[in-house]
């Protein structure tokens, strides 16, 4: 399908159509990615106040056949923010539909617009006594519009889900600029086929989504946080079983931390205050958030004393205020960072069934190791299988040294992800840099249905073209 740019003359077409100030010229960070991997490029950068403004873009944009690139807070891993190739797009930034629209407490629902960013959410919802779980790194930026449009994960997978699992319902507007008044605030509606899951994980290639029902839950009257030492992965593992057993659903976050990362953090953040003196080789951070009643303090205490005694956990932490909470939570925060100062060569993003963690992160090393030396921060999110599997160059060395293994890196990890029946994209998205993996991983029939999905909605492909399914 042949596009066309948002030149000048589709800019004067849209111009008396809209309110002044919503077209602007695009501004570099528009045109930005975090990891550098992409430059993008825009012919016009759109700022609308409203869904009708949005429906206005679009529709215009669909019936001049100009590509659209909707942009959340730019927060994303995989490219799908930006387009690097192809006719110059129009780029529709949803930062000025920040509103929070409705609070219906009683019914643990929140109404907020898709350009609201995360954290001003999370302090909406505890503002009326309640908690949006939905938790990551760039919480400070990144917006509700692409934390669905990519169905975030975060921390808090293990209890709560995914973004998908904390929206009832969506406005959006369609590839035709047709709105799509589907704001339910309702749990069950069996009416037909459900298209706010299709809209959510889509990354903007079949609408945009302008605003979202999120569904709250109660804020847990006891929280607790501890770091437990652990031999390896399988003690983990095992660790988790033990603390399900002990606390329930109770059990918020789980997450798997290995030496290298708390290294890096020495080596780039030594500011960052450590919980040990001499790094583990591996632990777990445990979130517990429990009901009125019980204590997390002493659920976890009493939960060490049986790790102890069952040979799985070697030496603990267990917070004894909130600043010593967020304390140990900012190791676990700030490794992501420490990995940027250093330089991968190649992240992976990935999961695996949890029982195949262990053989998966012994097999991942030796298979990297067969490429080259390395060092590998394997670490992430245990309870939901999720691990983000990093890989960086020796010490004394830098990544560019290893550019021309980058490929044969990451083909090695996918090719071990998928042998052990996993997801080479466990909560990032496809984006535009894992399209060649969703090909060689895909299953074939899922793949045609999908683009069927996409030439029934988006004809023209206009949106977002280039993310998940590869222009053709």
């Amino acid at each position: 399908m042949t596009l066309n740019p948002a030149d000048p003359a589709f800019a004067a077409r849209l111009s008396p159509l809209l309110p002044e100030g919503v077209l602007r010229d695009a501004e570099p960070r528009y045109l930005e990615e975090p990891r550098g991997r992409y430059q993008g490029q825009a012919g016009l950068l759109a700022l609308p106040r409203s869904v009708e403004e949005v429906s206005t873009l679009v529709r215009e944009a669909n019936v001049a056949r100009v590509p659209v690139v909707p942009y959340g807070g730019g927060t994303g891993l995989v490219g799908g923010q930006v387009m690097p190739e192809g006719p110059a797009p129009l780029v529709i930034s949803l930062e000025r539909m920040a509103a929070i629209r409705a609070v219906h407490a009683r019914e643990n629902v929140l109404i907020v617009e898709a350009g609201a960013i995360l954290a001003d959410v999370q302090a909406a919802a505890r503002e009326a006594g309640r908690l949006f779980p939905l938790s990551l790194a760039a919480e400070g930026s990144a917006r509700i519009g692409g934390n669905l449009s990519t169905n975030a994960g975060g921390v808090n997978v293990l209890r709560y889900g995914n973004a998908r699992d904390l929206c009832l319902g969506l406005e959006a507007v369609l590839p035709s600029g047709e709105i799509w008044n589907g704001l339910s605030r309702l749990r069950k509606d069996n009416t037909g086929y459900d298209l706010r899951n299709l809209l959510i994980g889509a990354e903007g290639t079949l609408g945009v989504i302008t605003a979202a029902a999120l569904k709250l839950s109660p804020i847990p009257a006891s929280q607790g946080t501890a770091v437990f030492t652990v031999k390896d992965p399988q003690a983990a593992i095992d660790l988790l079983a033990l603390a399900r057993d002990h606390a329930g659903e109770g059990v918020s976050a789980f997450e798997l931390v290995h030496r290298q990362g708390l290294e890096f953090l020495a080596e780039t953040l030594p500011q960052v205050r450590q919980p040990f003196a001499e790094a583990p080789e591996w632990c777990v951070l445990i979130e517990l958030g429990l009901p009125r009643g019980l204590e997390a303090e002493d659920t976890l205490a009493a939960l060490f004393e049986a790790a102890e005694a069952a040979g799985l956990a070697r030496d603990g932490v267990i917070a004894q205020s909130d600043s010593q909470r967020q304390a140990l939570w900012a190791v676990r925060e700030h490794i992501p960072l420490a990995n940027k100062v250093i330089g991968s060569v190649s992240s992976h993003d990935i999961s695996v069934p949890i029982s195949e963690i262990p053989a998966f992160i012994e097999q991942g090393r030796e298979a990297v190791a067969r490429l080259g030396d390395f060092r590998i921060n394997c670490f992430g999110h245990l309870g939901d299988g999720n691990l983000h599997y990093n890989v960086f160059p020796a010490k004394g060395r830098k990544r560019e040294d290893y550019d021309p293994l980058r490929g044969a890196v990451k083909e090695a990890v996918h090719d071990l992800v998928h042998a052990f029946g996993g997801s080479f994209s466990a909560e990032h998205g496809v984006g535009r840099m894992k399209t060649g993996d969703l090909e060689r991983y895909g299953d074939p029939a899922r793949l045609a249905a999908m683009r069927a999905i996409k030439q029934a909605l988006d004809p023209n492909g206009i949106m977002n073209p280039g993310a998940v399914l590869r222009a053709e």
